[in-house]
């Protein structure tokens, strides 16, 4: 057998290291992983170098992300009134995108826009804006003001998104809500709150005059009108979006407090998962769902969101859920 020359083994290396420079230098130029980035007011998240949300937190009655988008970047949150609009139902003002809060914290709406009992979502500063090839993070603390400005409680919120190798989008929302020092705070029997979504128009259960193409189902089994205010470990909503169906799912950690959570879906498009609104969802006596936080301490609030195609048997979402709380630990 020859032995390559010298000049031989050089040219080959020569071609080698050629190959590998044009190997890392497309691999550095293809968009890969989840990149945060700075706004003004928002943060922009993308996801392989296309956008799947922001996060908007500055001069807002209470932060949110908007838009929304799922598989092949079709829009998952109605745009009104984030966005004008002439296709939408222009009802409750107060639903933007994605967001946390809930209608009776110590009395104060935190819920509703424009009242005169309303307090605002304030955000104080991040803790974490981590970019990565697998995953990205956004930690932030945030205020609940009162009227007159003084905190009723403040909150510190973990937002995880996920790359994942298919066409659907999965992150992890988690909230600890902490009481101040010197006093308790009381979150109230009352339907409106507490992890909420707006969906597009076009994924509806109902219109206003006819039924929509919409429809809901719980882990439960239950479907469509009888989802309301019902407890299940997930909830998904889905229906078509420029043609295409596509679904949210919500799943319930079961370490929350008072799992399986109760169900705010309404048949317009609004889905919230609500721990506290038991007078309500179950006609109990007023006061029952009442949840008080003792004085200095905290509690934690776990959900995962699953922006999938098709139904809830095609996106397999009771499989998702499994996976989830296998992998998630309190």
């Amino acid at each position: 057998m020859k032995t390559p020359s010298i000049f031989a083994l050089a040219g080959m290396a020569a071609l080698l290291g050629t190959l590998l420079l044009a190997g890392c230098a497309h691999t550095q130029g293809r968009p890969n992983g989840v990149r945060i980035s700075r706004e003004e007011g928002k943060l922009r998240v993308e996801i392989n170098g296309k956008l799947f949300t922001k996060y908007c937190y500055k001069d807002v009655p209470r932060p949110y992300f908007y838009p929304l988008l799922g598989p092949d970047e079709l829009p998952m949150t109605r745009r009104w009134p984030v966005e004008d609009s002439t296709d939408e139902q222009h009802d409750h003002l107060h639903h933007r995108g994605l967001w946390y809060a809930h209608s009776s914290v110590n009395g104060l709406d935190f819920w509703t826009d424009g009242i005169t009992n309303g307090g605002r979502i304030v955000h104080d500063k991040f803790l974490a804006i981590r970019s990565g090839r697998d995953s990205g993070l956004i930690r932030s603390a945030d205020n609940w003001l009162a009227p007159d400005g003084s905190i009723v409680c403040t909150d510190r919120r973990t937002v995880r998104i996920y790359n994942r190798p298919d066409n659907q989008r999965l992150f992890d929302f988690e909230v600890t809500l902490q009481a101040p020092p010197d006093k308790p705070v009381m979150f109230g029997d009352d339907k409106d709150g507490a992890m909420a979504v707006r969906l597009p128009e076009s994924m509806r259960l109902r219109h206003v005059d006819k039924p929509g193409d919409g429809h809901i189902v719980l882990s439960s089994g239950a479907r469509d009108g009888e989802t309301w205010g019902k407890r299940a470990d997930w909830c998904d909503y889905y229906g078509p979006v420029q043609g295409k169906i596509v679904g949210v799912a919500i799943f319930d950690h079961p370490a929350n407090l008072r799992h399986p959570t109760w169900w705010h879906v309404r048949d317009y498009g609004l889905f919230a998962a609500n721990p506290f609104g038991v007078h309500h969802f179950e006609n109990k006596p007023k006061g029952t769902g009442d949840f008080t936080l003792p004085a200095g301490q905290s509690v934690t609030f776990r959900y995962r969101f699953y922006l999938h195609e098709g139904d809830e048997q095609q996106a397999r979402v009771a499989g998702e859920y499994q996976q989830y709380i296998r992998t998630q630990t309190p």
